[in-house]
């Protein structure tokens, strides 16, 4: 049943903190996954990116520890409520570290050249595989920013709050409001995943369908092979050759 409390905060607030959605031990198995991979990136190519931040894009071509995230019921039962279909559309692991300065705050739909206000396009959720403190540059969010109109953008009197959270919980916000990451003032690297969700007649910042090879796609679930593209925005908005993109896939 979907969190009737958790979708009002994202229509007030413009995010939720939900905790305890992940088990210790999930926690140590996807934190393990994923800095094995930042051990094979590079840092960022700006202040945006970050330049002692490293970020895993291709992530659902990388590993297969992240589908359960991805299709965690708690999670699809409030994407189901505010966007109806969608679609992966940036997924990041970041991995944040020491020195490292304030993201410049921004909202993730700015990318669609949609004016504000306007229904949610995007709906993103923040797992943190470590505590996020205001220390090591925990996300910072301007409540009710998603409210705002065409044109406004943070003033002095517009500032964020950080969002502290334990490892295993997950931040759900809007596309819409104005957050970024904070800074790293101690001696270890803050690493999360961000599942960016769009809506499925959007195109979605990465192109899943290229990222993750299709003899992989054909083995996985079938919402999860939705989710990385194999669907249809109502009535047919995504179709191949007149047919539904799923029957495209190798057969089992």
């Amino acid at each position: 049943m979907v969190d009737h409390g958790a979708v009002a905060d994202l229509e007030t607030d413009g995010f939720v903190l939900i905790e305890r959605v992940l088990s210790p031990e999930q926690v140590a198995e996807v934190r393990s996954e994923l800095l094995r991979l930042v051990e094979a990136t590079p840092y960022g190519r700006g202040d945006f990116e970050g330049l002692k931040t490293r970020r895993v894009y291709g992530l659902f071509g990388k590993t297969r520890a992240l589908d359960d995230l991805a299709m965690h019921p708690k999670i699809l039962e409030i994407l189901d409520a505010v966007l109806g279909e969608y679609h992966l559309s940036a997924p990041t692991a970041i991995d944040i570290g020491p020195g490292e300065r304030a993201q410049p705050l921004h909202p993730d739909d700015a990318i669609y050249p949609i004016p504000r206000p306007h229904d949610e396009l995007v709906v993103n959720i923040m797992w943190p595989m470590c505590d996020f403190t205001v220390a090591n540059g925990c996300t910072r969010i301007i409540p009710g920013s998603h409210l705002w109109p065409e044109g406004r953008f943070p003033g002095p009197a517009d500032g964020p709050i950080d969002i502290e959270m334990r490892a295993g919980s997950a931040l759900v916000y809007v596309g819409s409001v104005w957050h970024g990451g904070g800074a790293n003032t101690t001696d270890d690297a803050r690493l999360g995943v961000v599942l960016h969700y769009a809506r499925a007649w959007l195109r979605p910042v990465e192109n899943h369908v290229l990222v993750v090879p299709p003899a992989v796609v054909a083995t996985l679930p079938e919402r999860m092979q939705e989710l990385l593209g194999y669907n249809i925005a109502s009535p047919f908005t995504g179709y191949v050759d007149g047919r539904h993109p799923k029957k495209v896939l190798p057969r089992r």
